[in-house]
């Protein structure tokens, strides 16, 4: 049984959360805290295989707590239940900065906590963070480590062979992911020579802030995609949360389609609709890369995409990952070109894709 930590100031909070917990034979609450003071007192003293952490609470908050085990060089895999507001979903991005694994959007009643759907997703992430690698203690991903990285980047692109053909990158990332990304996208040059699509699993309303987090670090410019965007080279399009995103031809040009319909692979967006639209594109190559994440997101989608175009799979190294999940099952499909760990994803699509 995963021995689990709930951190949060609602007292009926906490029972709905531990009910739930509880319910999963895998699992079981075996500490609870009112806020961030009394749960990093707990953090001292014992060893859990995951932590639920409220946001918003008196005393000390989640945000302060994780600064706080960063200080103190604690290692702990914590799962952050977030609000779905404009602010809730910028602070969320503080979070994982801070080493935060992953997120659940927490409804404002706790009766509606009890759902199935609720339960579910909730349950499923927990799992995944508890069967993730601990973050080891560091500090968030800043504009002078971009800068530092683009040195690299610069020799990287100078010895880039001249690439012929239309090209065009697809990421698929999730549990991690949002902090994996802030190794790879930072470090592509505002010169690159294709466009960039990507999927990482996230709810409506936090891929915004992702994008606008990104997009502060990177010489590439990084948005939410909108529906119609046309694809330009150097522009990086995160998928909306809570829509499947496809790339499609129109007018001579590709561009972007949201479909709404039911989860695949129980997620929403899914990266196997955004690689299997792929399939009757104009480019030439596609350059997939699988990056850390529960399930088995990309897979089937790769494979049918395979059958149809030229493509090349970079997947990330399992030491790397934070859940070695996704880029797993690409690898045992044996649809993998490339195994290469998260600091080198991104010279490897440089090189890949080239720069003008």
């Amino acid at each position: 049984m995963k021995k689990i930590l709930i951190i949060d100031d609602s007292a009926l909070m906490r029972t709905v959360l531990s009910d739930i917990i509880n319910s999963d034979p895998r699992f079981k609450v075996v500490d609870k805290a009112k806020d961030g003071v009394e749960g990093l007192d707990l953090l001292k003293k014992n060893t859990y295989d995951a932590v639920v952490l409220d946001i918003n609470m008196p005393r000390m908050d989640g945000i302060t707590l994780l600064r706080e085990l960063q200080k103190n060089k604690i290692r702990a895999k914590i799962m952050m239940a977030s609000t779905d507001t404009k602010e809730g979903a910028k602070v969320t991005m503080d979070a994982l900065d801070l080493g935060a694994l992953d997120f659940v959007h927490k409804p404002d009643r706790a009766s509606e906590c009890r759902g199935e759907d609720f339960t579910k997703h909730f349950i499923n992430t927990l799992a995944a963070v508890a069967e993730s690698r601990a973050p080891v203690a560091a500090r968030a991903f800043s504009i002078e480590d971009a800068k530092e990285s683009r040195k690299v980047v610069e020799l990287v692109s100078k010895s880039a062979s001249k690439i012929t053909g239309s090209r065009i990158v697809a990421i698929a990332s999730s549990t991690g992911g949002p902090r994996a990304l802030q190794s790879v996208i930072p470090k592509l040059p505002k010169n690159l020579k294709t466009p960039v699509v990507l999927v990482q699993h996230m709810p409506e309303g936090f891929t915004a802030s992702l994008a606008e987090r990104l997009d502060s670090l990177s010489e590439v410019s990084v948005k939410e995609a909108a529906e119609g965007d046309v694809l330009k080279p150097g522009w990086v399009y995160i998928s909306r949360g809570g829509k499947h995103m496809h790339v499609i031809k129109q007018g001579g040009k590709s561009v972007i389609h949201y479909m709404d319909g039911p989860t695949r692979e129980g997620v929403r967006p899914c990266a196997n609709f955004m690689y299997e639209s792929l399939m009757d594109s104009d480019y030439d190559e596609i350059c997939c890369v699988v990056l850390t994440g529960m399930g088995a997101d990309g897979t089937e989608g790769i494979k049918n995409l395979k059958s149809k175009k030229k493509v090349y799979v970079i997947g990330q190294e399992e030491s790397t990952c934070t859940v070695y999940g996704m880029p797993k099952a690409v690898a045992t499909a044996g649809l993998v070109d490339q195994v290469v760990k998260l600091e080198d994803v991104a010279q490897e699509i440089i090189l890949h894709v080239g720069v003008n």
